[in-house]
């Protein structure tokens, strides 16, 4: 059935992230006072389980033997309170294994397996089997396997659907990617996002909600349907626009530092796009700084977004992928063939900027888009 678009602007004013519910920087506080609170591990050093010291946070790594593992947990987010308010989580799962896998990734690690946690107000067997679908299809497209999980229910302490989980990868000792080995010069390759990914949905909700619209109307812009995994028929609704699945980069990733055309050490840092924007770049050295001066191309979801938010440049790229959902860092030298080897397989991925010696910070060819912290 077609749905019409009752607005294509609405007149809302300078929508942010915090204002919709959710300070990245009171959460950053919030996880420093957790981590600083947290003791060492009980594992010796040298022993299995025992912790490695590892920049940037992306994922954590644990000896075992002559291999390290490398563990990451996250959730959907919020984006799952649109999938239930439209009946299809299709998606949710796909979202779920993205957010790890692809944790994993940037420190150098290939994922292996996967276990969720679901929790609901009561089991639903449509709710589960939909969801039991959309896991199978991304251990698929991560290439891992479900190793378990945990379903509750929880009447009272949950109102509706979570979908959380936890991805567990490999490594040999040696060949983490931390960000150690990166010089000014480096060049950065993006590789394209899928749309909005799982993040900034509180600040999505909150401009669909001021313009009145609905995630069953016509999305109010073009869009690539080729880009977008449909569930209705028709134009494309803004629903399927805002719950189209993570992109999950195992593939080309893992096959890019097990048997690319380059050198492993030539990979000097990966950076999965996530909460926070650009800023998770900061995460990767403690001094050098970062040059987006050829930004991928923004998909029209984010520019209607920020058109009818009223949202800052800088807001926009501090809470959303803009379109470039992961960054790799890699030898100048190396850059054109990993770049050609790169876009062959995954269409969009292109050089977006260097790695430079003049301060700790991210910039952007938008003069406004400037991070100094994560």
């Amino acid at each position: 059935m077609m749905r019409g678009a009752r607005v294509a602007r609405c007149m809302a004013e300078g929508l942010d992230y915090a204002g919709s519910g959710v300070d990245i920087d009171l959460e950053g506080r919030a996880v420093g006072a957790l981590v600083g609170a947290l003791s060492r591990s009980v594992r010796a050093a040298g022993t299995p389980g025992a912790p490695v010291d590892l920049p940037g946070g992306f994922g954590g790594l644990v000896e075992f033997g002559d291999n390290y593992l490398a563990l990451a947990t996250d959730g959907v987010g919020s984006k799952l309170q649109i999938a239930t308010m439209l009946g299809h989580w299709a998606g949710v799962g796909i979202d779920c294994m993205a957010m790890n896998v692809n944790d994993l990734l940037c420190v150098g690690a290939e994922p292996i397996a996967f276990v969720d946690y679901i929790a609901v107000p009561k089991p639903d067997p449509v709710v589960h089997e939909a969801l039991g679908a959309s896991l199978a299809e991304a251990c698929t497209r991560a290439r891992v396997t479900l190793a378990g999980g945990e379903t509750a229910s929880l009447p009272g302490i949950v109102t509706e659907l979570d979908l959380s989980g936890t991805a567990l990868g490999w490594l040999a000792k040696g060949d983490e990617i931390t960000g150690a080995n990166l010089m000014a010069g480096d060049v950065l390759i993006g590789l394209p996002s899928s749309g909005v990914h799982s993040n900034g949905y509180s600040l999505v909700r909150n401009v669909v909600n001021h313009c009145g619209v609905s995630f069953e109307d016509d999305a109010p812009f073009q869009v690539d349907a080729a880009r977008i995994e449909r569930f209705n028929e028709g134009a494309v609704t803004l629903g399927e626009v805002f719950l189209n699945p993570t992109r999950i980069y195992c593939d080309p990733v893992v096959d890019l530092i097990t048997d690319g055309p380059c050198p492993r050490e030539s990979i000097h840092a990966i950076c999965h796009v996530t909460g926070g924007g650009l800023s998770n770049l900061l995460r990767l050295h403690d001094s050098l700084g970062w040059e987006i001066n050829d930004p991928l191309p923004i998909p029209a979801e984010f520019t209607w977004l920020q058109d009818n938010g009223d949202i800052s440049d800088r807001e926009m790229h501090r809470t959303f992928n803009m379109g470039c959902g992961m960054i790799i860092a890699v030898d100048a030298a190396q850059a054109d063939d990993v770049c050609s080897w790169l876009s062959q397989r995954m269409p969009g991925s292109a050089v977006i900027g260097t790695v430079v010696d003049s301060g700790h910070k991210v910039t952007h060819a938008i003069p406004e888009v400037v991070f100094e912290h994560y």
